[in-house]
């Protein structure tokens, strides 16, 4: 068994999976919940189905890009868990994760063929946002990187391949850019459950993290947000 913690957006969301596929699931979607709710939810899944953190085989986390805080508690939490029980560590890319998701759950809607790209894009704030793009086989076809949505993005990539976007970042993409061939799932919906596939393929690869030195890929630095008046107005 293995347990998969996703808090690079404002879902907070744990799995608990083998190879098979996800035994059961504990999200929050309203945001800024992460510090409240992730080990409660860890410690839910984990009593309900008669296990403690010793009797995993593993631990894996969505290591970014994303929310800065999200990104750091999720990660400092399955450190503490590895280390604590002495089981591997797992970083899962977030785009891959989410590639992974929309796959599964939608592949057969758009008919996912060789012409058929899948653009995972995460709110990075304003206008940008994180993003990456996988072929139908999973194949990473751009290296995951921060973006200024505008008109011309992604009009680098040959109009006969269709372009799917999901993902909180997708609706910035909406009436903006000029790119033909461009469809969007507004049904997504990042989930813990997605890293399933990706953590179970790292224990057999052992492509594990070193506990000490793991970081989150927040792929750009932490940039606090000003005070624009004190308290006495000025």
């Amino acid at each position: 068994m293995i347990i998969c913690i996703e808090t690079s957006t404002p879902v907070c969301s744990v799995a608990l999976c083998n190879p098979s596929g996800v035994i059961s699931v504990r999200e929050n979607t309203e945001g800024k919940s992460h510090a409240a709710l992730l080990t409660l939810f860890i410690e839910d899944l984990l009593k309900s189905n008669g296990m403690r953190v010793e009797d995993l085989e593993a631990v894996a986390v969505s290591k970014g890009p994303g929310s800065y805080t999200g990104l750091r508690i999720g990660v400092s939490v399955a450190k503490g868990m590895a280390y604590a029980a002495s089981i591997p560590l797992i970083g899962v890319e977030t785009p891959v994760s989410m590639f992974h998701g929309i796959i599964d759950k939608t592949g057969k809607k758009f008919r996912a063929d060789d012409n058929t790209l899948f653009c995972p894009l995460i709110d990075a704030r304003r206008m940008e946002v994180y993003n990456a793009i996988f072929d139908s086989k999973g194949n990473k076809c751009r290296e995951t990187t921060a973006e200024v949505i505008e008109e011309g993005s992604f009009i680098e990539i040959p109009e006969e391949h269709r372009i799917v976007f999901f993902g909180d970042g997708a609706i910035k993409c909406r009436g903006v850019m000029r790119r033909k061939n461009i469809l969007f799932e507004d049904d997504y919906r990042i989930s813990a459950a997605s890293l399933q596939k990706p953590a179970h393929k790292a224990i057999i690869e052992k492509n594990f993290e070193d506990i000490a030195y793991f970081e989150p890929f927040y792929l750009k630095d932490f940039i606090a947000t000003k005070q624009v008046k004190n308290i006495y107005g000025k």
